[in-house]
């Protein structure tokens, strides 16, 4: 015997009517099928770091002048070149701007570095040129 004949014979009540009215029916929810979109920080119109290569190989510089700009030592600083904080590369003396590869371990390093003349080259060989010593825009003889 079902479970609804056997209460409405407790309850007194001859109908089944009565009682599946009262029951609740089944309510179907219609789900969403495409997900909400998130919001994005700042919307995109956050101004680039403007980052890069600020000098070019044989362009002149002047003490101070930013040569590149990066995040990490992508270049490392030759001769005549100091690093920033933010590893900045800027001219420590007047010249021409030098880029290079050097061993360094198993890997190759790439280098900035000035030079006092437009034609030479970098790494410097020391042995036959001397130390590379600058006093303003002259090059001091090595002693």
């Amino acid at each position: 015997m079902s479970i609804l004949a056997t209460l409405s014979r407790k309850l007194g009540i001859n109908e089944f009517s009565s009682l599946t009215q009262r029951t609740p029916s089944i309510i179907q929810v219609r789900t969403a099928t495409k997900r909400s979109g998130g919001s994005s920080k700042n919307h995109g119109s956050s101004p680039g770091q403007r980052l890069g290569v600020k000098k070019f190989s044989d362009n002149a510089v002047v003490p101070g002048n930013i040569i590149v700009r990066q995040r990490g030592t992508k270049y490392h600083p030759g001769p005549h070149v100091g690093m920033g904080n933010d590893h900045t590369l800027f001219a420590l003396v007047p010249g021409f701007v030098r880029f290079y590869k050097q061993k360094f371990g198993t890997k190759e390093r790439k280098y900035v570095g000035l030079v006092l003349n437009r034609g030479e080259t970098l790494p410097r060989n020391e042995t036959e040129l001397g130390r590379s010593r600058f006093f303003g825009n002259v090059e001091l003889p090595s002693s």
